[in-house]
């Protein structure tokens, strides 16, 4: 994945709240009833949450946390492009300034108004509009306010724990799928989910909608410009994509379960197989092209 030296990054759709305490507890199972979780929830197998497949969507503290502005690594320091030599993980700006950036222009072209959605690097914990969250629950979007929430822990915990190849392309992937749950709840359609667990719910066809949302996002991800008309990602290798591909098998329910449980129960699925999310994704990828990402339709499955 090769990021442009000379793009201009711009950090304020990035929180970075690392080192701030963001808040306490957890989203407990007893909660609110679970929408819009994506990727996130996927290391809490052995919790009952997991199964439900997110995050609650209703009351919480939407108290702000202190957002850093000072200390090593801040995400704020990300303004060019040859930022990213001194500071590794302004590749997470470079992500979130070319996914935002996309459908921030798409949207309109299609006669929809785009809300901006700000991305939340935390640790430990963070409160939201939908709960506190610790780092277990993963990234995840919380349509109660608008944010992507990330611990960039996350990323090794995909390769350590569920044996994803990661990489950078494998982090961008991730990111864009939350940020396709933005454009679900822009559209309304995160109201649909009724039915949270099994093969044919509602949930998994949420999550494959958000893989291929994504993938669109990737067609297109070394043309979005910055400010200026220089592109933030300037090259996409056939590793990188096999990459992304790895990742979206890694979080498959089924691939889940085998590992943590021995077995497989697609009763209690809530984000779809392996090969459904790798199908999805790729068919965004391939597409470019929203229409392309019906996951609800009865046969798509």
């Amino acid at each position: 994945m090769k990021f442009n030296p000379d793009a201009d990054l711009d950090t304020s759709g990035v929180e970075d709240t690392r080192g701030s305490g963001g808040g306490g507890g957890g989203l407990l199972p007893g909660g609110t009833i679970p929408i819009g979780g994506g990727i996130g929830g996927i290391i809490l197998l052995v919790v009952i949450l997991l199964l439900n497949g997110g995050l609650p969507g209703g009351s919480g503290s939407s108290e702000e946390p202190t957002v850093r502005n000072t200390a090593a690594g801040n995400l704020d320091s990300c303004k060019k492009g040859t930022d990213l030599q001194n500071n590794p993980d302004c590749r997470f700006v470079f992500y979130q300034n070319s996914i935002e950036g996309f459908w921030a222009a798409e949207l309109p072209r299609r006669g929809k108004k785009y809300t901006r959605a700000p991305m939340r690097v935390f640790d430990g914990s963070v409160s939201t509009a939908c709960g506190p969250a610790t780092s277990a629950v993963g990234p995840f979007y919380c349509p109660g306010d608008k944010r992507v929430y990330l611990d960039l822990g996350f990323f090794q915990t995909l390769q350590t724990e569920l044996g994803a190849k990661g990489g950078n392309f494998a982090e961008a992937y991730v990111v864009a799928h939350e940020y396709g749950h933005h454009i679900q709840n822009l559209y309304g359609i995160l109201g649909r989910i009724k039915t949270r667990n099994g093969p044919t719910s509602d949930a998994v066809r949420s999550e494959l909608q958000a893989d291929c949302l994504a993938g669109i996002w990737t067609n297109h991800a070394t043309t979005v410009p910055d400010k200026d008309g220089d592109t933030f990602i300037s090259g996409l290798t056939e590793d990188d994509i096999a990459r992304g591909l790895d990742a979206a098998a890694s979080v498959g329910d089924d691939r889940i379960q085998e590992k943590t449980q021995g077995q497989v129960n697609p009763e209690s699925f809530s984000h779809g197989t392996a090969e459904q999310r790798m199908k999805w994704f790729k068919t965004g990828m391939d597409s470019g092209d929203m229409t392309a990402c019906d996951t609800w339709a009865a046969s798509s499955l």
